[in-house]
């Protein structure tokens, strides 16, 4: 499948990225997963802040947050999201290559992800280490994993 892909901080978001993206934040982590929470979080319009969103003709299907380093601690991808038509076609990888590559270029160093558990092979297969045990995040195990610099 092929998306087109855009990388933007929050000014440079459209209103109709910023419902897009929302929107297919709380249709996989709200709806889908009976998890409820505030998505919102006030993290998404930090200026360092980027927003991967990958379409197709019909709409937004992938999107990936990445968080800046902060305190000298690692760069965070979070709030990823592939819509269920086209999961297991490979554009997870393709979402998780892209924010691994914005993160490179835009800070190096480590990067940090709070993985779903169940997803702990995935991101092993992209270079992450798991960091800690398992633990329960919205009523979901979840694990931090790291992946080093080079």
């Amino acid at each position: 499948m092929s998306l087109r892909w855009q990388e933007s901080v929050f000014a440079d978001l459209t209103g109709a990225d910023v419902y897009d993206l929302l929107r297919l934040r709380a249709e996989a982590f709200v709806v889908e997963q009976q998890c409820f929470y505030l998505d919102p979080d006030g993290l998404d319009r930090r200026p360092d802040t980027w927003h991967l969103l990958g379409r197709d003709g019909e709409g937004l299907l992938a999107y990936a947050r990445i968080l800046a380093p902060r305190d000298g601690g690692p760069a965070k991808i979070g709030r990823v999201v592939v819509a269920p038509p086209v999961r297991g076609g490979g554009v997870a990888v393709e979402l998780m290559q892209r924010a691994l590559d914005r993160c490179e270029r835009t800070w190096g160093g480590e990067v940090f992800v709070q993985a779903q558990a169940h997803l702990e092979g995935f991101y092993g297969r992209l270079g992450f280490t798991a960091i800690g045990p398992v633990y329960d995040e919205d009523g979901i195990p979840h694990i931090d994993m790291i992946r080093r610099a080079g």
